[in-house]
């Protein structure tokens, strides 16, 4: 059984922001907006949520995700690209 202790817990809390954190947290932020909009506003914005639901599924298959492009050229970079610099650190 491996017990996380606070020192690791404040090490990941503490890691740059990646494409992969990006896109979930983009993603779930989009989830509450459209929610938000469909009570709000219109019911018909229960279709953005079914868009960002059909993109997250996608992209799972396919590893397409325009919104992991953007944050690409805004200088995110992948959990991999960031390990690998730690571990040359």
């Amino acid at each position: 059984m491996n017990i996380e202790t606070a020192t690791d817990v404040d090490r990941r809390a503490a890691r740059p922001f990646s494409v992969e954190r990006g896109v979930a947290a983009f993603a779930g932020a989009m989830v509450v907006l459209s929610v938000a909009l469909t009570y709000w506003v219109h019911p018909w914005f229960v279709w953005l949520t079914v868009f960002i639901g059909v993109n997250l599924f996608q992209q799972a298959f396919t590893g397409f995700c325009p919104a992991a492009i953007v944050m690409r050229k805004a200088g995110l970079r992948s959990e991999r690209e960031l390990a690998r610099g730690a571990a040359e650190r």
